[in-house]
């Protein structure tokens, strides 16, 4: 014969065990990994051209580069996120503060000040980083390129462009880890400055004239 009071405390075990097998036990959380591409430069000073100073403009990221998320190029059309490793900043940051400390080491302006600077600028730099990412088709290659666009302010309140140059550097890596990848990215950035420093230091040379000189 049944026990009421027996099949109703059997119940409520059964409940209890059913609610302890669903939370235990748990799947611990992944962990994502940051990286930076702060590349720095090594070398002698060039001997300044000018003793006015050069200000960091907007840098702009194309998509779908503009994220924290590592980028793979895995076919002609198939691009993926890695959402598990990102950078520590933006790409648009890290190249806006890759670019500002490498030309101070090269003193090639009195200095370059950041975007978030309040003096009035004679001279901008504005950057479009266009390509981002690690290209996984044939072999493991980091893949980076820029466009700089150097404008002087004049009086019509327009920045007429002094020079425009573009860079595109492709870096194989060791391996497919993602520190390879932002190693990789790091040295192709630094190639990248390496260069357009020395077209910059032309450029320095023969500027025109600030407002009101």
């Amino acid at each position: 014969m049944n026990n009421p009071r027996f099949t109703k405390l059997a119940a409520v075990a059964l409940i209890a065990l059913a609610l302890s097998a669903c939370s235990l036990p748990k799947r611990p959380a992944l962990e994502t990994s940051s990286w930076m591409v702060a590349p720095e430069r090594s070398g002698t000073p060039y001997k300044p051209r000018t003793d006015l100073w050069l200000k960091m403009g907007p840098v702009t990221t194309t998509p779908p580069f503009d994220g924290k998320s590592l980028i793979y190029r895995l076919g002609d059309q198939r691009y993926e996120k890695d959402f598990y490793n990102v950078y520590s900043a933006l790409p648009n940051e890290m190249v806006s503060n890759a670019t500002r400390q490498w030309m101070n080491s090269a003193q090639i302006f009195s200095m370059t000040v950041g975007q978030g600077n309040g003096f009035f600028p004679y001279y901008i730099l504005q950057t479009s980083v266009e390509e981002f990412y690690g290209d996984y088709r044939v072999r493991p290659e980091a893949v980076v390129s820029v466009e700089f666009f150097l404008t002087a302010t004049d009086p019509q309140k327009r920045n007429p462009v002094i020079g425009k140059n573009r860079y595109t550097k492709r870096v194989p890596l060791k391996d497919n880890t993602p520190q390879a990848l932002a190693l990789g990215q790091q040295e192709a950035l630094a190639q990248i400055l390496m260069e357009y420093e020395v077209a910059l230091y032309k450029y320095a040379g023969n500027l025109p004239p600030p407002l009101g000189q």
